[in-house]
C-alpha cells in the first residue's frame, strides 16, 4: 500500500481502552493510532480530515498531560449540527479514535463501557470542538484555522477538469500529489493551525 511519506511523520494517538482489555482484543488495552490509519477510514486525506485528528491529538495531550488517555471516556461536543458543513467527517474520525457516539456506539456490559451519549451537537460553545474528560470534568475548547496556508493555484483548474472527468492520468495524478502538498505542509504547523484552550 503506496502513500505520501508524511503520514508517518505525524504523530501517533496512544489511548487505553479497558473495554478492548476486558474482551481480549488488545493486551492491557493499549491502542495506537496514526494519521495512516484514520485516512484509510475516511476514505481520504485532507485538510479536514487532517484537522479532525489534529485537533483530537491536541486535545488529548492538555488533558491528559503525562497519563494515558481513556477510550470510552471521553466527551465531545460541537456547536454546529452533525450534517452541517464538514461535522459530519470531523466528528466520524474523532469517534474512531475516543470511541465516543451519540446513541449508536456500544450500549456497554453490564453499565460498564457504554460509548454512547458522549458526543454532542448544536452546543453553546464557540470553539471548533470541546472535549471533556468524563472522569474529572476537566475540559478544552480547541480551535482550527489552516486557512493561513493555501493551496497550489494550479489546484482548482485541476480539479474542475477531474470533476468533469477531462483530465488526463498525468493532470490527475498531479492534482492528487498538489493536494496531499498543502494537507503536508498544515501537518508541519500544527501548533500554528491548532489552538487549545483549557477551561
Amino acid at each position: 500500500m503506496n502513500y505520501p511519506e508524511f503520514f508517518d511523520k505525524i504523530p501517533n494517538i496512544k489511548l487505553k481502552d479497558n473495554l478492548s482489555s476486558f474482551l481480549g482484543a488488545f493486551e492491557d488495552g493499549e491502542v495506537v493510532f496514526s494519521y495512516k490509519d484514520v485516512v484509510k477510514t475516511a476514505g481520504h486525506s485532507c485538510p479536514t480530515v487532517l484537522g479532525a485528528y489534529l485537533m483530537t491529538y491536541k486535545a488529548l495531550d492538555e488533558l491528559y498531560k503525562n497519563e494515558i488517555p481513556i477510550r470510552g471516556e471521553i466527551k465531545i461536543e460541537f456547536s454546529t449540527k452533525q450534517t452541517e458543513g464538514v461535522t459530519g467527517v470531523i466528528s466520524n474520525v474523532m469517534s474512531n479514535i475516543t470511541g465516543a457516539t451519540f446513541d449508536t456506539g456500544f450500549k456497554g456490559l453490564a453499565g460498564n463501557f457504554d460509548r454512547r451519549f458522549l458526543m454532542f451537537f448544536e452546543k453553546d460553545i464557540s470553539s471548533s470542538v470541546r472535549f471533556t474528560r468524563v472522569d474529572n470534568q476537566n475540559s478544552v475548547d480547541v480551535f482550527y484555522d489552516p486557512s493561513m496556508i493555501g493551496g497550489d493555484s494550479k489546484m482548482q483548474g485541476l480539479m474542475q477538469k477531474a470533476i468533469s472527468k477531462t483530465a488526463s492520468s498525468d493532470e490527475l495524478k498531479e492534482f492528487g500529489k498538489l493536494w496531499q502538498n498543502r494537507v503536508e505542509q498544515i501537518s508541519a504547523k500544527i501548533d500554528e493551525v491548532i489552538r487549545v484552550v483549557k477551561l
